[in-house]
């Protein structure tokens, strides 16, 4: 997929996969799923769930390593500085030929515009938070919060998801 289809199945991707509501027990569902999706294809990923400032799921997968933990939190602060998703943020910036610290003055050490956070927007109020995983290429970490979130809210993964 070219630069803007890509950034346009994303804006897609972010307009339908919203929740109603979403507390500690919608992050442990979420998460709990993904976690159980990752385990059984045997992958080596951090998965991390934060509304606000505040954890409110994590796990680390075997294979899955500290830096792994380090990518969470600069996919999470993407999310959390633009409400969008990080690999969104990431295409846009390199269809313009540019980086997150060129155009917004945001350090490389504090944000990585690379797939695998996505944000948890609630219907009526907006972005709340962010759920995030890493440890496989940034195009599969997107996609694999996004099949789950499918899944979980009943969405139709065809129909919004990014060409392999």
């Amino acid at each position: 997929m070219s630069f803007d289809e890509d950034i346009a199945t994303i804006a897609e991707q972010e307009r339908v996969l919203v929740f109603d509501e979403f507390n500690a027990d919608t992050a442990w569902v979420v998460g709990s799923r993904l976690r159980a999706v990752a385990a059984e294809r045997g992958l080596a990923v951090a998965i991390d769930i934060t509304c606000h400032s505040m954890p409110m799921f994590y796990c680390a997968l075997p294979g899955s390593t500290a830096d792994n933990a380090r990518w969470v939190r600069r996919k999470r602060n993407v999310v959390m500085n633009f409400f969008r998703s990080s690999y969104g943020i990431g295409r846009q910036l390199a269809r313009d030929e540019t980086t997150v610290q060129a155009r917004y003055g945001l350090a490389d050490a504090d944000y990585a515009t690379h797939g695998g956070s996505f944000p948890i927007t609630v219907s009526g109020t907006g972005c709340i938070g962010a759920i995030t995983v890493s440890g496989l290429p940034q195009r599969e970490d997107h996609n694999l919060v996004v099949s789950v979130l499918c899944e979980i809210l009943g969405r139709d993964e065809q129909k919004i998801a990014l060409a392999p």
